[in-house]
């Protein structure tokens, strides 16, 4: 409840100087509050400024596309310096990345994905270039100078 202390001159003899319950300024105080959150709903919605990327983020696939940036890089069987070579990519060579796992070496740590393309390895994460559609990397790819 709330109390407040009302002016002499507005109270009767016996009453004054005591609190008084009610009054017209509880009533104020809600109809301020109320005013208040009604103009906070407004009608415009969030689903209007939401843009969305192109790209299937719910994929379990694919998690992204890789353009190779070093003139010439090895894929191996297995993550790590010890993995075998399977095959080579050039530059500008567009993978699909269906893993990323981090290596822990001695006092280095190296990311390094699982990639699909001409040949399906792993590379370090550092020799690629990570997009997030297939139109991306093929753009990507093209503005790169062989």
């Amino acid at each position: 409840m709330f109390f407040y202390l009302v002016p002499a001159r507005y109270t009767p003899r016996f009453n004054r100087g005591k609190p008084r319950k009610g009054g017209i300024y509880p009533l104020l105080l809600a109809a301020c509050l109320l005013a208040l959150s009604a103009s906070a709903c407004k009608r415009n919605s969030l689903e209007d400024e939401i843009v969305l990327p192109l790209t299937r983020p719910l994929s379990r696939y694919v998690i992204g596309y890789g353009v190779v940036n070093a003139n010439y890089t090895h894929i191996l069987d297995k993550q790590g310096e010890d993995g075998k070579s399977i095959g080579f990519l050039r530059r500008g060579a567009i993978v699909e990345i269906l893993e990323r796992r981090p290596v822990v070496r001695s006092d280095r740590a190296e990311i390094w994905v699982l990639a699909s393309g001409s040949y399906k390895g792993w590379l370090k994460e550092t020799e690629l270039r990570i997009y997030p559609s297939r139109v991306q990397a093929q753009t990507a790819s093209e503005s790169i100078p062989q």
